[in-house]
Formats: structure tokens, sequence, C-alpha cells
């Protein structure tokens, strides 16, 4: 099932994850985030983009297993919406998420988005394939292309780890909730420290979306840059931009990511 078909599942009949969109033992986290983002800007006024979304993985989501959404509407203002969403599977909370959204007003303040960092152009980076059995199955939905830092497990260290992203059979049209799974595709930049495979996997993500969103076509490459901030005991935390080829500010991210290694 390609990303537009799990997001389209009905919540009535029960919803499953498909093995194909597997992560080590769990279901990838940008997959099941982007479930919870999806019912959730749909029980808001029409009008109102999430503008920040934060997300706790509670437990790993299995797949070919039954997954419950939980969404509540919080509060409804005048310009802003809160709301929650839990994912159940076997009666368990696997993830739980926040997210604020609101629609624009007039403001006297107005500062220019951060800049995209240099980068070469994604035709000319290093692709990270799909190899069954080696990478997490969800690569096989999700293209990268390596701009920035070095691969995972290379022992070369370094801060910065990234470079191009977009869908492998582009959608009908780029939607948030396209834009949250992509977020989370590229592996935690601490990944490059190890010199052999580890398990890792995000204990918490904050992101915020940027409105008026830049206009991106379905088929567009989009990039990623994360720096680390710190990392040790087990633990790292990270920020992230996410930019359109074109140089404009599309997300900002942020993660606690725990580390086996």
């Amino acid at each position: 099932m390609n990303f537009d078909e799990l997001l389209a599942g009905d919540d009535k009949s029960g919803l499953t994850m498909p093995a194909s969109w597997g992560q080590g033992r769990a279901t990838f986290g940008g997959l099941v985030a982007a479930l919870a983002f999806d019912r959730m800007e749909k029980a808001v006024a029409p009008g109102r983009p999430m503008r920040s979304m934060q997300v706790s993985f509670v437990g790993p989501v299995t797949a070919d297993e039954e997954v419950v959404v939980d969404t509540r509407l919080l509060r409804e203002g005048k310009a802003v919406s809160q709301a929650q969403a839990h994912l159940l599977q076997n009666g368990e909370t696997r993830l739980a998420a926040l997210a604020s959204f609101g629609g624009g007003r007039d403001s006297t303040v107005n500062v220019e988005a951060l800049a995209a960092p240099e980068a070469a152009d994604p035709e000319t980076c290093e692709s990270l394939p799909y190899i069954r059995g080696v990478t997490p199955e969800f690569t096989q939905h999700i293209e990268m292309r390596w701009a920035f830092g070095s691969m995972p497990f290379s022992g070369k260290g370094g801060r910065e780890m990234g470079g191009w992203m977009r869908f492998r059979s582009a959608p009908e049209i780029m939607t948030d909730a396209h834009i949250v799974a992509l977020i989370d595709a590229w592996p935690p930049a601490l990944l490059p420290h190890l010199k052999q495979p580890a398990p890792a996997s995000s204990l918490s993500w904050a992101f915020d979306i940027v409105h008026p969103r830049p206009e991106i076509k379905a088929d567009d490459w989009l990039l990623y840059r994360a720096t680390i901030d710190q990392a040790g005991s087990g633990y790292g935390h990270t920020h992230a931009g996410i930019w359109t080829r074109q140089g404009e500010l599309v997300a900002l991210s942020r993660q606690t990511v725990t580390v086996f290694g």
C-alpha cells in the first residue's frame, strides 16, 4: 500500500500497518505520526493549518495488528485549535501526539526565514538505496540522496547529516501529512558516530510547519539537514531544518533519540 492509501484507511473498520512500511521491529515513525496528524487535522475547523506538533513514541506500532486512532479536539478558540491523538494497539498507547492549528492574522512582525544551506544538486548526490534485509523496509517508498555528513555506522562522527528526500512514487498532491512523513525519514544524526550497526530510535519529536507554506509539487525534492546539539549516556538531542529546492523554509524539527551503542 502506498502512503495515500494508508492515510485513507477507515478507522471504524480497523487499520493495519503493512510490513513494507517497517523500521526495525516497529512501523516507520513518520507514517504513524502522519496518521495521527491527519486525524487531528480533520477534527479542527477548516482554514487552520498545523503550526506545531509534539509526538511521543511510547512503544512500537507493529505491523499487521489493528491500530485504533483516538482523536480528541481539546479546544477550539477564535483562531487556534488544540487537538490530541493516541494510537492504540492491543489496548495500549503506542504513540501520543498534541498539535496546535492556527489561522493567520495581521501582524507587524515579519522576519525572514532561515536561509537554506548550500548543497549539491540531488542528481549528483549519493543515493541511499533500498536493500531488502539491510536498509529499513520503508525506504522502498522514500528516496534519499546524501548531501551532508557521513553514512550511518561509518565511525566518522560529525555534527551534521542529511540531504534530499522525496517519495519514490509521487503522491497526487503534497500535503502537510506527506511533509510530516518525509521529515522523519532520515536516520538519527548520531549514527555516523557508531562503527557498527546498533539499535536507535526516536523517543520524542517536535516539529513546526511554516505557513503560508511554499508551493511544493508532488515530485519535488526537499532538503533536510540535522545538527547534533548534544549526545551522551545513550541519548542524543538534534535539531533540523527542511527547505524546498528553491531555498524556501518548509519546516523545523527537534528530536530526542535513544541509541544502544
